[in-house]
């Protein structure tokens, strides 16, 4: 009988594991194709123009910078803040973006916050620090997606969108998530490097052709807003009356005056004008917004500005997983493109380990698109999603070269064409490079001299042979 039961139990759990696995695979296992409509629609000559624009531009290539930046924008909101992203994680950045936040709340600014469904099950539900947040009565912050287990089919449908805006004046857009790894510079073990650019509006009043791409961001923002799946997070002020929340309350008002204390600059009016450059033309490029399998929007829109370049292409990227259609891309990219390379993250260096597992067990079809392929090995993980074209035109935002980012997430990249940044851009990429292997061929390198490559276990590698194998079924998902 003992073992009878036990039979059962087993079958149990694994019928569920399949449940959730297949239910969870199954919505993606079919790659889609860009649509006739996206092709008739999208046209690069749309991403130029011959004449300065209203916007302009600056990166935010530290993690200290994105901190800063965030909270001088939050000081001079006048009505509204927008905050989307990825991945929310209490912590020592987290709670001082909070604190500043709900000091604006307290002023009467209107807040809205949008996170995705895993990171705001997982990391928000049962914290109080969030409530602080979400029962305010000027806050509102809503999940995408949230996570159910019971339908595994919903679960992957992901929003990997990570962006601020503040009233008409400005907006944050790149590939940072908020917490401590990639914001701020608290001593942290798992920093990672990424990359974002604001935008400033010199001209709120202009509208039609010459206005602003900050409402493209924000028509894309109220769009997801007031989507089924997008619901309320604990916007019950009554919670301000629990005695954890209250010591939050106290905890973040007191972290406040401590913030504006410490950094008076943040904390009074600037001139983004003289902070950033001139742009042309700047355009927001995005994924279909559903929780399902999705045309390859992104990437199509990325190609084709990458095979109207005429020199060069770089793109950098955390990591490269490629199905046919991709490969067939980036194959006439290189063959086209002089200068055509792409730098991703050493096996070594990087911290997703599925992505290098498909990588390995894949790397030779990656190496015989053409493109030139550079390993980062510089000890801390490169997490920017950026390309260069030419002289003039930088891509910044939330997009890897992978499947996942391809067919998978909602994604949001932003073309900015200016030969300023373009220079500056280009500038902090040659800087990365120069901590890079260039590969030969599938087990070979070009190794600069002061590259210390860190050594992997020999188990940890093997087991990653293994996995890429293994998971060839899954890889969408990756």
């Amino acid at each position: 009988m003992r073992k009878f039961k036990i039979r059962w139990l087993l079958f149990i759990v694994l019928f569920f594991l399949v449940y959730l696995v297949a239910g969870a695979v199954g919505p993606f296992v079919h790659y889609k194709k860009v649509s006739e409509e996206t092709k008739k629609n999208f046209s690069v000559s749309e991403c130029y123009r011959d004449r300065t624009g209203v916007d302009r531009a600056m990166l935010l290539e530290t993690n200290k910078s994105a901190w800063d930046e965030r909270i001088r924008l939050f000081h001079q909101a006048k009505e509204r803040i927008v905050l989307s992203t990825f991945d929310m994680r209490d912590g020592k950045s987290t709670r001082d973006l909070l604190a500043v936040l709900y000091h604006r709340a307290e002023e009467g600014i209107r807040i809205q916050i949008l996170v995705d469904g895993v990171s705001g099950t997982i990391r928000l539900e049962g914290n109080e620090l969030f409530y602080v947040l979400s029962s305010h009565p000027n806050v509102e912050i809503k999940i995408y997606n949230k996570l159910n287990l019971a339908m595994p089919w919903k679960t992957q449908g992901r929003m990997h969108d990570k962006y601020v805006i503040v009233d008409e004046m400005a907006y944050i857009l790149g590939g940072r998530n908020t917490f401590d790894y990639f914001i701020g510079d608290y001593p942290n073990k798992n920093m990672s490097y990424d990359r974002e650019v604001l935008i400033y509006n010199t001209n709120p009043k202009q509208r039609g052709e010459d206005e602003s791409s900050l409402y493209q961001v924000e028509a894309y923002f109220s769009r997801m807003w007031d989507k089924k799946e997008c619901r309320l997070f604990h916007d019950q002020e009554n919670l301000r009356e629990d005695h954890k929340v209250k010591s939050m309350i106290d905890m973040l008002t007191k972290r406040y005056e401590k913030l504006k204390k410490e950094n008076p600059d943040l904390f009074r009016d600037c001139d983004y004008g003289e902070m950033t450059c001139e742009t042309n033309k700047v355009t927001l490029l995005s994924n279909p917004t559903g929780i399902y399998g999705k045309k390859p929007v992104l990437f199509y829109e990325l190609s084709e500005l990458m095979k109207q370049a005429k020199e060069r292409v770089i793109i950098h990227t955390p990591y490269v997983v490629l199905n046919g259609y991709m490969k067939r891309e980036l194959t006439e990219i290189a063959g086209q493109v002089p200068d055509s390379r792409m730098v991703i993250n050493s096996v070594e260096n990087g911290d997703n380990f599925m992505a290098s597992s498909d990588y390995l067990y894949r790397k030779n079809e990656v190496f015989n698109t053409g493109v030139q392929i550079l390993e980062y090995d510089g000890g801390v993980s490169y997490h920017g999603k950026s390309v260069v074209i030419d002289e003039d035109m930088s891509i910044i935002g939330s997009y890897n070269m992978d499947l996942r980012s391809t067919y998978v997430d909602t994604e949001l990249m932003l073309a900015v064409q200016s030969r300023e940044l373009t220079e500056e851009l280009t500038g902090y990429m040659e800087e990365m490079e120069k901590d890079c292997r260039t590969v030969t061929g599938p087990d070979t390198y070009e190794v600069p001299e002061h590259i210390q490559v860190e050594e992997i276990p020999f188990w940890k590698k093997a087991a990653m042979r293994v996995v890429g194998l293994i998971m060839q079924p899954f890889r969408s998902m990756v």
